[in-house]
């Protein structure tokens, strides 16, 4: 992985948020191919309940600054970055205020999924691709993390698919079990199809549940790698029928050899 460039985009990273399957692995595959001697950036949203004061996050002010398009309105993107102690590993967090400034992650104190979860997922993949552009790294691969990131998938082979910088970019996206109950905002479809993506590329958004979201995705991604054991079987024939390269599930103990490979081949 010698100078391998990666970026990793993820819903969820430790030690910033609690520990779970997404955030563990948003860590492990970064510091794994850090350790190897790859490049490598990640990004994750800036929730609000994120200590900023002791995880040391400052605003980038060349970074901030710039107004994102979603579903017709401007919204501020506000860039911040912090060191994973002790890694050598910068983070960087995509914020604003309407969409990230709530004290929770993907649900409100009685459970209930954020209404606007679709159009920060959209303002996510926006802010990380318009950030990389910005820092003027090429990445060879991206690979996402977490169904907050997802977009991001789409959102380069559509919106950004003639920007010479990612000619080269391949996108992998780990598929895990954490989803969420019932659908996002009915009009999300709308939302993407106002950035100029054809509905017959994200038909399954018509009913945008967690199991159609992650197909889209695969859709859209170069490679898949299945990041759990407990998958639910449609999504994992889903994924082995879609004609993508994908990756069935590998230990913790045993994926740092498994990714590797992946990587390469793509």
């Amino acid at each position: 992985m010698q100078d391998k460039r990666i970026l990793y985009v993820s819903s969820e990273v430790v030690p910033y948020l609690a520990e779970n399957e997404v955030s563990m692995m948003s860590y492990d595959v970064p510091k794994m191919v850090n350790d190897q001697g790859g490049q490598i950036r990640i990004f994750m949203p800036r929730y609000g309940n994120i200590n900023e004061r002791r995880h040391q996050l400052h605003e980038v002010i060349r970074l901030s600054g710039m107004n994102l398009v979603v579903n017709d309105l401007d919204m501020p993107l506000i860039i911040k970055v912090a060191s994973i102690p002790k890694e050598r590993i910068q983070v960087y967090f995509i914020d604003n205020d309407e969409y990230f400034k709530r004290k929770a992650t993907f649900t409100d104190e009685e459970g209930a999924l954020y209404p606007d979860n679709d159009e920060r997922a959209i303002f996510f993949a926006k802010g990380v691709v318009e950030t990389v552009k910005k820092l003027n790294w090429v990445p060879d691969i991206i690979h996402v993390h977490g169904w907050l990131a997802s977009m991001l998938p789409i959102y380069m082979k559509h919106y950004y698919k003639d920007e010479a910088l990612f000619a080269d970019t391949k996108i992998v996206t780990s598929v895990y079990t954490q989803s969420f109950e019932g659908q996002l905002d009915a009009e999300m479809i709308n939302k993407v199809k106002f950035d100029g993506v054809p509905e017959s590329a994200v038909s399954a958004l018509m009913q945008p549940s967690f199991e159609n979201l992650m197909k889209a995705t695969v859709d859209h991604s170069d490679g898949v790698i299945v990041a759990t054991d407990q998958l639910s079987p449609s999504l994992t024939k889903y994924i082995e029928s879609s004609g993508k390269p994908f990756l069935s599930f590998v230990t913790k103990d045993q994926f740092a050899e498994a990714y590797t490979r992946f990587y390469e081949l793509l």
